[in-house]
């Protein structure tokens, strides 16, 4: 039987161990409540990781092609988030 594969944002909830320091996880509660706690760290996450595969790709170009410049940086991140908004696969990042 195959594996399925998800992508970031996809698929069955999955518990797992999660470690923070307690005013960080007061924090937390604070601001969204006991119910949304694991729906803003899934959120969180998923921004992090877009920003990596971001900047990942961004890394990549440069190594091909040379520097890129800050306003065409702040423009890839802004068509990135478009993208990604359109396809309903991840949340704009504010």
């Amino acid at each position: 039987m195959a594996e399925t594969t998800y992508s970031i944002g996809e698929g069955p909830a999955t518990r797992v161990s999660l470690s923070l320091p307690e005013g960080t996880a007061e924090a937390i509660r604070a601001r969204v409540g006991k119910r949304e706690f694991s729906a803003f760290i899934a959120e969180a996450v998923e921004r992090e990781l877009r920003g990596q595969v971001l900047d990942e790709y961004l890394a990549d170009y440069e190594s091909r092609r040379g520097p890129v410049s800050e306003p065409a940086r702040q423009r890839a991140r802004q068509v990135f988030d478009e993208v990604f908004a359109e396809e309903a696969e991840w949340p704009v990042a504010g």
